[in-house]
Parts: structure tokens; sequence; C-alpha cells
């Protein structure tokens, strides 16, 4: 089954914006689960799930708290091989082309599968391109790997080409977290329209201002983390 990715499709299409809310297991009170769910912006259409350290248990617990509050569909956003949960509605399957570190690239994915295999989970392929966004991000310092820059638009037009031609379904643009520069949306923009897929944007979000502008850049899906953490986030 594509339900997840259909639908992302099918927004898309119809130019419906589409918000997703990031979750960090780590930081994830299970005590308090409904109190945090409430502040879940209205808008939000998705739930995203992970973290670059977060454990396996860690995960799990956050995934079934989160899928026994909330109807939205809770997707992985995993940092390794062992962030998966069957409980999840879908998985990012990513593969970090702006770097060339093969344990980002196909070893942690080959790890996953012997897990993947015996669950239900929907699997989407998905180019993940880690951007600078102005400050050194976790994803840069667990994978080793440096992000694009914002100045080089045409190496990020091919990376995400690249990743379009080698069968991905979604293109993931990240600033990282707590970045100080959302990805432009210039970017936005020659990606969308070079790939004709749909792009997912996160990192820097931190207002309705930026959050619209990728939009009309081109972003299907708008992913905030930071700023819902920590309460600077209002629609």
């Amino acid at each position: 089954m594509e339900m997840v990715l259909q639908d992302i499709k099918g927004k898309a299409t119809e130019g419906i914006k589409m918000l997703a809310v990031l979750i960090d297991p780590e930081k994830f009170d299970r005590q308090s689960t409904k109190e945090f769910l409430r502040k879940i912006p209205a808008i939000t259409t998705h739930i995203f799930i992970g973290g670059s350290t977060a454990t396996a248990e860690e995960l799990q617990s956050c995934v079934v708290s989160v899928k026994a509050e909330t109807g939205l569909p809770v997707v992985l956003f995993p940092g390794d091989h062992q962030q998966i949960s069957a409980a999840a509605d879908a998985l990012l399957f990513l593969s970090l082309l702006s770097g060339r570190n093969p344990e980002y690239l196909i070893g942690q994915q080959l790890r996953s599968v012997p897990v993947i295999r015996s669950t239900q989970l929907e699997v989407i392929p998905t180019a993940y391109l880690l951007i600078d966004g102005g400050k050194v991000c976790a994803v840069q310092k667990v994978s080793g790997t440096k992000p694009l820059c914002q100045n080089e638009p045409q190496v990020i037009v091919d990376t995400a080409l690249a990743g379009k031609f080698s069968g991905k379904q979604l293109i993931y643009l990240e600033a990282g977290s707590g970045a100080i520069n959302p990805v432009a949306p210039g970017i936005i923009k020659a990606v969308k329209e070079a790939t004709g897929l749909p792009v997912v944007v996160g990192g820097g979000i931190k207002n309705t201002h930026q959050l619209e502008a990728a939009y009309k850049a081109g972003a299907a899906m708008v992913v905030i983390g930071t700023a819902f953490e920590n309460g600077s986030f209002f629609l």
C-alpha cells in the first residue's frame, strides 16, 4: 500500500498545504502526552517522529503514545536503522544524497531491511538533502557530512535530480534542527520545477512568514520541530 505517499502526492497536485510536526522521542514526555499534543497547530496534517540519537525504546514509546492520542498519519523520520516502529503508518526511507558517507547513503538503509520486512510499514523512498542553515546541526555531526551551500543552487538542483533519477518519490530539503536560516525560497522553487516531485522543507522555520514563503515557493509540506518544542511557533 502507498496510502500516505499517494495522499501527499494528491494534496501536492491540488495545491493543498501540508504541515508536519516533528517530535523527537528524546524530548517527548509520555506522562504529559495529551498536554503536549494539544500544542500542535490545528492545520497540522502529519506527525513525523524521529531524532538523530533517539533509542529504539524511546521511539517505540513515543509512536504508541502519539498514535493513541491523534488521528493524524504518523511517519517515521529515522536517524538510524534502529528507529523503526511497526506501530507507525509510514517510514521515510532516507538517503543522505548531499553527503558522501556510504553509511548514510546505503549502509544504514541495508541494516534496516530485516526489521522493515517484518512490518506492514509503508516505505517512502526519500532523497534527503542537508542544506547549510547557518550552524552545525545534529545531522551534520552524526553523519560526518557537509551540507550543500545555499549559494550554489545548481548543485542542490542536480543532487535532487539525481535522487529523482534514482527512483526517489519525495525530495526533503533539510536546513537542520534549530537552523538560523531556512532553505531559501529560490532553492525550493528551483528544486520543485526541476524534479516535479513533492518537496518537503524543514529546519529554521520559525514564523508564519517563513512558512508561507516556503509554500509559495513550491513546498508541498513544511516540517516544524524546534519552534514547536520551544513554543515559539504560532499560527
